[in-house]
């Protein structure tokens, strides 16, 4: 496959960034270049060969087309981008936006999933070459409250007990991931103060305190699996 040189990272809120995939993408020498949708920079409307698509996350939901129009121009993207099996990675909203864009409905959950929470991979999952010799269940972190189907035609890989579509593959080299294995603990604790609101809105159903002590205790294997992940993705 074509080799990526550069990647366009869809960026809906400042302290959404990338992470751990930033730190993969400097060792592959791959250049990032942000559309920063919430300074009402423009999303493309195609994408260069060779190029890495990346979605991040928001607070928005994939519904609100009308309140955020950009939404409707990355769904655009993101099927365009499947015709022509390029890379993508979704994450979050971006996963999200990418179940919508393959065909599939999007929505609010039952509950809010946020913080450390165990995921099992299917068995695709397990035979995916991003997950070769993963632990069936593992711990990440998580930040949302919508979810979507399985569009038709793609293989889901990975589930949780609360929410059972985690991680979808759509063709060869597009994957989207509703868990957030691209955090560092600054980008956790960032969270927690930016989302206090919402959190507080919440009346307990969110343990703070708890999601602050874990951190500590599972950020460097979440970071590891992340870099093993994003890795594996650039090289396949």
């Amino acid at each position: 496959m074509e080799r990526v040189k550069k990647a366009i990272v869809i960026q809906h809120v400042p302290h959404e960034g990338l992470g751990i995939i930033g730190e993969v993408l400097t060792s592959f020498g791959i250049s990032a270049e942000f559309v920063r949708v919430y300074r009402g920079e423009r999303v493309p409307q195609e994408l260069d060969r060779g190029t890495l698509l990346i979605v991040l996350g928001g607070p928005m939901g994939v519904y609100e087309l009308e309140r955020y129009p950009f939404l409707k121009d990355e769904l655009n993207l993101l099927e365009r981008a499947f015709k022509k099996d390029s890379p993508v990675l979704g994450i979050c909203l971006g996963a999200q936006l990418m179940a919508k864009a393959a065909g599939a409905r999007v929505y609010k959950g039952d509950k809010r999933e946020i913080g450390w929470y165990d995921v099992t991979l299917t068995g695709d999952g397990a035979r995916d070459g991003l997950f070769l010799s993963f632990p069936e269940k593992f711990r990440v972190f998580q930040w949302h409250g919508d979810t979507f189907d399985v569009p038709q035609g793609t293989s889901l890989l990975a589930s949780s007990v609360d929410f059972p579509n985690q991680l979808i593959r759509i063709g060869k080299r597009a994957y989207g991931i509703q868990f957030h294995l691209e955090v560092t603990s600054l980008m956790v604790y960032e969270w927690l103060k930016e989302n206090s609101e919402e959190l507080a809105s919440l009346k307990g159903a969110v343990d703070v305190e708890e999601i602050k002590k874990e951190t500590p205790s599972e950020i460097m294997t979440l970071n590891n699996y992340g870099r093993t992940v994003f890795t594996r993705f650039l090289r396949a």
